[in-house]
């Protein structure tokens, strides 16, 4: 069994920035594809970045792509660094993860097994 905790998250002011880490307990990380997604109040949950077990392979959603960038440390913890925030980046932030049983990780919601308790961040004008 993996859990997942979130931290990093705040209020910040469009323009700034904030650095999101999930740490992982139970069980290493080396083996798992990791993924952000975001759910805004009234929103279906989305899809934010993900990172292959190896590192090898990121994707970022269009509406963050330049702006964001994960990372991973390969044993425990995945990181999102978030520039340049704008206020329709408002949402509670969850990282997730899954054994890689396919070759990239996947950008849907139901392709992961694990998932955190999310973090919230909220960004002003």
């Amino acid at each position: 069994q993996v859990q997942l905790v979130e931290s990093g998250g705040g209020l910040v002011q469009a323009g700034g920035s904030l650095r999101l880490s999930c740490a992982a307990s139970g069980r290493t990380l080396v083996n798992y594809h990791m993924a952000w997604f975001r759910q805004a109040p009234g929103k279906e949950r989305e899809f934010v970045s993900c990172i292959s077990w190896s590192g090898a392979s990121i994707y970022y959603a269009d509406s963050v792509k330049g702006r964001f960038t994960i990372s991973r440390d390969g044993i425990n913890s995945m990181y999102l660094q978030m520039n340049s925030l704008k206020p329709e980046d408002t949402a509670v932030y969850y990282c997730a993860a899954v054994f890689r049983r396919t070759a990239v990780p996947g950008t849907r919601r139901a392709e992961y097994d694990y998932w955190g308790q999310g973090t919230q961040v909220t960004v002003s004008l």
